[in-house]
């Protein structure tokens, strides 16, 4: 296999359906909940946007085709989307920076002690 997102791949669902129905269902109500036209306190191109980001960082190439459309449907410009991505960039970014201080926290002890092998 050379590439994701076939149209057809939402037709493996039908093993959620029969092995899990129940968490299938609990997922669906939830996703339903949080991503709601109305009632919750985030206006809903917000939220897209926000899963944009998210899916960005994570790179699921299902979750920035579906939010990206779901997201321009709600009202988002390309410069949203745009600055989304600059987002998204920026925190993967920090992310490996501060992570980049563990790698110095983690040898620390070896640092000290680099000489002393025989």
């Amino acid at each position: 296999m050379s590439h994701y997102l076939d149209s057809d791949d939402k037709a493996y669902n039908r093993v959620y359906k029969q092995e899990t129905p129940d968490i299938l269902r609990a997922f669906n109500d939830f996703n339903t909940a949080v991503f709601a036209a109305e009632g919750r306190e985030l206006p809903l191109k917000y939220r897209e946007l926000i899963a944009v980001a998210v899916a960005f960082t994570t790179q699921c190439v299902y979750c920035i085709d579906g939010h990206s459309k779901n997201a321009v449907a709600a009202g988002a410009t390309d410069a949203e989307l745009a600055e989304t991505a600059w987002v998204a960039a920026a925190l993967r970014a920090g992310a490996s920076y501060t992570h980049g201080r563990l790698a110095f926290k983690f040898t620390e002890h070896e640092r000290r002690h680099e000489h002393t092998y025989a």
